[in-house]
């Protein structure tokens, strides 16, 4: 037996006898570590004559790899009579259900998102998408907007234009210009819901966020009257709170929407006023009005023969209402011990 078969032999003699881990890695170190056997080998090879140098070389190479096939092999046997063992022993019960999975659950936003859709889409509403990153004609100017008007001003946004780009590009400050592409696209009438992200510049607090949620809602046909409008807002409201609430309507500006009204709901959660409703006993809740003329135009169609009523309703507002939530920022936070929560 040579010398490299009697090394062989040595060392899978020792392996297939390694009564546990520790000491197959002691074994490893000594036989083809760093500083272990197969390297003093390799390292002897420069001062073999030429013609022995290449049978050594395959020696070592066959060695290491041996010894490297027994020490898993052994570990993979190893594992298995701990396993084993375990299930032998006392206080095993194979037919036990394993440890439960952690759920993830749905953000507080997405819940009343789809409570939403599934109201509006039971009263014959569409549920459209537009994109984010907008064209400043959709986001402002063709809802009545134009460049010098002072609604600019409550309004900051991101702007993202590309070097060299002709058209102004920004992150949409309201889910309102789809009520524009909608009316391009779709042959009225129609009602259509958009819910989705918006982004303002802002300085954020307690009640302030860069990025926050909103839904548009649109109404087009003919005939369309400030009442339809009313009735709309009491089923909605009927269908968040679960019960029939009083609603008012106070003028409003916004350029997009003439008459434009601010509509306040009776709070649903006193009687003489409470924190919720800073003890008013009413709660502003949304902006609303008839689709302005000039938005009719911009959207291709004559508002002598059309008309039409649009709302925003700010979902971040009305998610922190249902669950009496007083940091719009927890919403976007990340943070699991909240999220866990719903």
């Amino acid at each position: 037996m040579t010398d490299t078969d009697a090394t062989l032999s040595d060392a899978l003699g020792r392996i297939s006898t390694a009564p546990d881990v520790d000491t197959l890695r002691s074994i490893e170190r000594e036989f083809v570590g760093k500083d272990g056997v197969v390297a003093s080998m390799l390292a002897a090879i420069p001062t073999l004559p030429p013609a022995d140098r290449k049978g050594a070389g395959q020696s070592a190479n066959q060695l290491k790899q041996a010894v490297l096939t027994a020490l898993a092999e052994r570990e993979v046997a190893l594992g298995n009579a701990a396993l084993d063992a375990e299930r032998k022993g006392d206080g095993f019960d194979a037919s036990l259900p394993p440890p439960r999975l952690e759920r993830g659950t749905l953000h507080p936003v997405v819940q009343v998102t789809r409570e939403l859709e599934d109201l509006f889409t039971s009263m014959g509403y569409m549920v459209l998408d537009g994109p984010e990153v907008e064209l400043d004609e959709y986001n402002f100017e063709k809802l009545n907007i134009p460049a010098d008007h002072p609604a600019r001003d409550t309004q900051d946004t991101f702007y993202c234009n590309a070097p060299g780009s002709k058209a102004t590009l920004l992150l949409r400050t309201h889910t309102s210009p789809v009520q524009v592409r909608a009316m391009e696209h779709l042959q009225p009438p129609f009602r259509a819901v958009v819910p989705g992200k918006v982004f303002r510049q802002e300085t954020t607090d307690a009640s302030h966020e860069h990025t926050f949620h909103q839904m548009e809602g649109i109404v087009i046909d003919r005939n369309v009257s400030v009442g339809h409008l009313i009735g709309a807002m009491k089923t909605l409201l009927r269908g968040i709170f679960k019960k029939d609430i009083e609603v008012r309507l106070r003028p409003g500006y916004f350029p997009f929407v003439e008459p434009g009204f601010e509509l306040d709901a009776r709070c649903p959660f006193c009687e003489k006023g409470c924190s919720v409703c800073k003890q008013s006993t009413w709660i502003e809740l949304l902006p609303c009005g008839l689709v302005h003329p000039n938005v009719l135009k911009a959207g291709g169609l004559d508002p002598e023969e059309w008309g039409g009523f649009a709302f925003g309703l700010g979902l971040s507002r009305l998610v922190m209402l249902r669950y009496g939530i007083d940091d719009v920022r927890h919403l976007l936070g990340g943070d699991l011990r909240f999220l866990e929560q719903f």
